[in-house]
C-alpha cells in the first residue's frame, strides 16, 4: 500500500536508543488526561494486536481491537476519557435544542489534515455523510443524522430524524473520526490513511506491521508522549506472549492460562471487564434452522451451557457469570438477569422436547481461528441436547465480515458493551449489524422507541425493560463478562478504557 502525505516525514529515533531515552526523560503522565508538558521525544510504543487491520476506509472503521490502527491517524470530534466521560476534542463545545433533534457543534479552529486540507464544517459534513452512506458495521452511528448544516467554518448543526441517545458517544469513536475529505471515495481509501490526528501512517505491511510517526503539527501533541507507534498483528496468543517476553512488543492481550507465565516474566497484567462472551442465536425467524424460531429452543441452549465450568477451567475464573449482554455500568444492566439461565441440563432437554426437537437438529457454525479453544466446548455442550454442530474454519482477519455476513444462524463471539443505546443499535433493530438475520421484532422496536423518546429515570427504566425482553426471548446465550487481560512491559503504563477491550492510544505512557 502507499500511505499518502503532502509533506516529507521526519524519521525520529527509535529502537534501543529511544527506549533508553524513555527511561530517563519521561515524567509522569496521566493517560487520557493532561500529561506532563516536560515529556521528551524519542520513544516507540509497540503494540501486538490480535487482529490485522481491516481497512483505513473511514466508512469501515471498527471499535474494539482495531482502534489501534486508525486512532493514531484519525482524530475524533469528541473523546471518551478512561471512565467513558465525554471530553472536547475537535469539537470544543456541544449542545442540543429543546427536543434533542438538533445537535450544535463548535469546531476547533486552525486544524489541518496532514495533506493540507483544512478541518472545518465542510469536512465534518463530508465525513458524516460518507459514513452514513456506507455499508460498514458502524454506519448506524450516523443513521439518525438527517442533515449536516454547515453554519460556518467552526460551527455545524446536526439535524436528526429523531432523538439519538447514543450520538454523542458515537462522535467520540468511529462516528466522529475525521479523514481528509480528499480521501473519501477516492478509490484507495481502504489503504490510505490521511487524518488530522497525532500520528501519520508512514508504513503499512499487512500481516506484519504498521508504523506511525508523530504529526509534528498536531494541536494536542502533549497528550501523546510517544514519537512512534508500531502495531504488529499477531493472532496466535503464544506468539504474542513471546513477543512481549522478548521485547519485540510492549503491549498485548494475553489469555487467562498465560497470566502466571506473563507475571513470572516480569510483565504487568491489567484486569478489567469489557466484553461479554457467548452465543448469538440470530436465526430467530428460522430461515435456515427452523428450530431457532422457537424461544424454548433458544432458552434450552442457554440452560445447556455449563458456563461456570467454562469460566473456571477455560478462563481461569477471569470474569463474572451472566445471562445478559450489558456491562455493569450500563443503564440497561439489571443485576437479577445475571442468574436468568443457570446450568440446568434436565430443564434444557425438557424445553427441547416441548418444542418438538427432542432429537435435536444440525447447525453449521464458524470455527474462529483466534479462539480455537471454543470449538470443542461448543461441540460437546450443545451435543448434550442433540444439537450436532458442523464447523467451518474462517481466517482471523475475516472474522467480523464472516460473522456479519448472515450466513451463520448462530455463532460464538466476544463482543464489547458500551452505552445501552449503542448496544441496542448494534443488535436490537432489524437493521442492526449484529442482528445478522435482520429479524424485525415489533415488541423490541416499541421498547426501544420508549427509551429513545424519554430521558432520565424514565429512559433508564425503558432500557432495562428492553434488556429483560432480550433475555426472556433468549436472543443470545451469554456465558460471562470476561476480564480483559492486558500485559505490558515494565516500560509502559496503560490505563484501561471503559467500554473497550483495549485502551485508546492516548491511554499509554512511559512508566517512569
Amino acid at each position: 500500500m502507499q500511505p499518502r502525505t503532502s509533506r516529507p516525514l521526519r524519521r525520529i529515533a527509535t529502537g534501543a536508543l529511544a527506549l533508553a531515552l524513555a527511561g530517563t526523560a519521561f515524567t509522569a503522565c496521566s493517560a487520557g488526561g493532561e500529561p506532563d508538558a516536560e515529556q521528551s521525544a524519542g520513544a516507540t510504543l509497540t503494540i501486538a494486536s490480535i487482529f490485522d487491520n481491516n481497512s483505513f476506509d473511514r466508512g469501515a472503521l471498527e471499535i474494539g481491537n482495531r482502534v489501534h490502527y486508525w486512532m493514531p491517524v484519525y482524530d475524533t470530534l469528541l473523546v471518551l476519557d478512561p471512565d467513558a466521560q465525554l471530553q472536547p476534542n475537535l469539537a470544543t463545545e456541544w449542545s442540543y435544542n429543546d427536543d434533542n433533534t438538533v445537535l450544535s457543534l463548535t469546531l476547533r479552529d486552525g486544524v489541518e489534515f496532514t495533506d493540507g486540507t483544512p478541518f472545518d464544517g465542510e469536512a465534518v459534513k463530508a465525513n458524516l455523510e460518507y459514513l452514513k452512506a456506507g455499508t460498514g458495521q458502524n454506519a448506524y452511528m450516523a443513521a439518525s443524522i438527517d442533515e449536516v448544516e454547515v453554519v460556518g467554518a467552526t460551527e455545524v448543526n446536526l439535524r436528526l430524524t429523531a432523538p439519538d441517545p447514543g450520538l454523542l458517544n458515537y462522535l467520540a469513536v468511529v462516528g466522529g473520526a475525521m479523514a481528509s475529505p480528499t480521501t473519501l471515495g477516492a478509490g484507495d481509501e481502504a489503504t490510505t490513511a490521511i487524518g488530522s490526528g497525532p500520528y501519520v501512517l508512514e508504513k503499512a505491511t499487512p500481516g506484519s506491521e504498521y508504523v506511525y510517526e508523530r504529526n509534528e503539527d498536531y494541536w494536542n501533541s502533549e497528550a501523546f508522549p510517544y514519537d512512534e507507534i508500531v502495531v504488529k498483528p499477531i493472532s496466535d496468543s503464544t506468539a504474542r506472549l513471546n513477543a512481549l517476553k522478548s521485547g519485540q512488543a510492549d503491549v498485548a492481550l494475553v489469555d487467562p492460562p498465560q497470566v502466571s507465565e506473563a507475571e513470572g516474566s516480569g510483565l504487568t497484567v491489567e484486569r478489567y471487564p469489557t466484553d461479554w462472551q457467548g452465543l448469538f442465536l440470530n436465526d430467530r425467524a428460522g430461515a435456515t434452522v427452523p428450530a431457532l424460531a422457537d424461544v424454548r429452543v433458544r432458552q434450552a441452549i442457554n440452560l445447556a451451557i455449563d458456563t461456570r465450568s467454562i469460566l473456571e477451567n477455560l478462563a481461569r475464573g477471569e470474569g463474572e457469570l451472566t445471562s445478559q449482554t450489558f456491562n455493569t455500568s450500563s443503564d440497561a444492566f439489571v443485576a437479577d438477569l445475571d442468574d436468568a439461565y443457570p446450568y440446568d441440563l434436565k430443564r434444557a432437554k425438557a424445553l427441547m422436547a416441548d418444542a418438538g426437537f427432542e432429537d435435536g437438529f444440525a447447525v453449521t457454525m464458524p470455527d474462529l481461528s483466534s479462539f480455537p479453544q471454543i470449538t470443542p466446548i461448543l461441540k460437546q455442550q450443545l451435543g448434550q441436547i442433540g444439537i450436532d454442530v458442523t464447523f467451518e474454519k474462517i481466517a482471523a482477519d475475516a472474522t467480523i465480515p464472516e460473522l456479519l455476513s448472515g450466513k451463520y444462524p448462530m455463532f460464538w463471539f466476544s463482543l464489547g458493551s458500551q452505552s445501552p443505546w449503542q448496544d441496542f443499535r448494534k443488535f436490537g433493530t432489524a437493521g442492526s449489524p449484529w442482528n445478522t438475520s435482520h429479524v424485525d421484532d415489533p415488541t423490541m422496536t416499541a421498547l426501544l422507541e420508549a427509551a429513545q423518546f424519554s430521558t432520565g429515570d424514565e429512559q433508564v427504566a425503558a432500557f432495562q425493560a428492553a434488556n429483560e425482553y432480550l433475555v426472556d426471548q433468549a436472543w443470545m446465550a451469554p456465558w460471562f463478562r470476561a476480564n480483559t487481560l492486558l500485559a505490558t512491559s515494565t516500560d509502559v503504563r496503560a490505563t484501561p478504557q471503559a467500554w473497550n477491550v483495549v485502551p485508546w492510544i492516548r491511554n499509554f505512557a512511559p512508566a517512569q
